[in-house]
């Protein structure tokens, strides 16, 4: 039977549209449940374009209801497992102990967690950084690792010339992960 896989998405989609694009060319075999997004974002336009459900759930000033609200539809679509693409929302800690939840960050975890990963790893002087999925906990990127991929840093790049070359390594590597889920049922 297929696993039920919901996507998190916050902005233009690109990691989704990797995923899904991998799942019509049959390289993923799994059910697409869902998509939900927390920003009225580009996202949800492709979770149509790709005919599964749109859901815009907008952050509230009452993040406890905005909590309530996400872990309620999540559960009415019933995922085997959800994959964070994208999310720039912190989840709760209820909801990543109920649900299977995994994401992907530029950076070679545990090395430079949060949103500024790229601009850390240069900060830092790094040779190489790269991309890493991994599952979700109630830590900032704390949780174990599941795969990675290595990405030189070259002469001369920025943060945006090197997030460009991590966000090429980012979308094989989450598409080769949830290929590997499809086969197996297990990450």
């Amino acid at each position: 039977m297929s696993k039920r896989v919901l996507l998190l998405a916050s902005g233009t989609g690109s990691l989704a549209k990797s995923i899904l694009v991998a799942h019509q060319e049959g390289l993923i075999q799994a059910d697409f449940v869902g998509l939900i997004s927390d920003k009225d974002s580009p996202a949800l336009l492709l979770a149509r374009e790709f005919k599964i459900p749109a859901i815009y759930l907008p952050i509230l000033p009452d993040r406890t209801e905005w909590d309530r609200q996400i872990f309620e539809a999540a559960e009415e679509l019933d995922p085997d497992l959800i994959v964070s693409v994208g999310f720039m929302r912190i989840l709760a800690p209820d909801f990543v102990t109920h649900f299977k939840v995994i994401n992907t960050h530029p950076s070679l975890l545990p090395l430079f967690p949060g949103a500024h990963a790229v601009r850390d790893a240069l900060a830092a002087g790094a040779e190489v950084t790269g991309t890493t999925v991994h599952w979700v906990d109630s830590g900032l990127d704390t949780g174990p690792v599941i795969s990675q991929r290595s990405v030189s840093v070259e002469p001369g790049d920025d943060e945006s010339t090197l997030h460009e070359r991590i966000k090429i390594a980012e979308r094989a590597l989450i598409v080769e992960t949830l290929a590997d889920y499809g086969r197996t049922g297990t990450l």
